[in-house]
């Protein structure tokens, strides 16, 4: 027979040390992202508007993902379109130095 052996080892848990968590914890929740091109209700990004762009991309020049821009997936495939047509005409660096 196994013997049940202290708080030590791969995966074993002290009971004991359980029991206090929980309590006192405070629950953090975040904020939803409302699509900042939804609530102006631009639906044409236009790709010459550079100002409104480089919103969306970082100093390294990469393009934000959707959980950080807070674009929705509709506006997002947009803005990807737009930055890609804006770097073809050198409007947008692909990189920075």
């Amino acid at each position: 027979m196994r013997e049940e052996r202290g708080g030590g080892g791969r995966g074993g848990r002290d009971k004991d040390k359980d029991k206090g968590k929980g309590e006192g914890r405070r629950t953090f929740s975040r904020r939803r992202r409302v699509c900042k091109f939804c609530a102006e209700r631009i639906d044409y990004i236009n790709y010459k508007d550079v100002r409104q762009l480089a919103g969306f991309i970082p100093e390294r020049g990469k393009m934000q993902p959707r959980r950080i821009s807070g674009a929705c997936a509709t506006h997002q495939r947009k803005l990807q379109t737009a930055i890609a047509r804006a770097r073809q005409l050198a409007l947008i660096p692909y990189v920075t130095e």
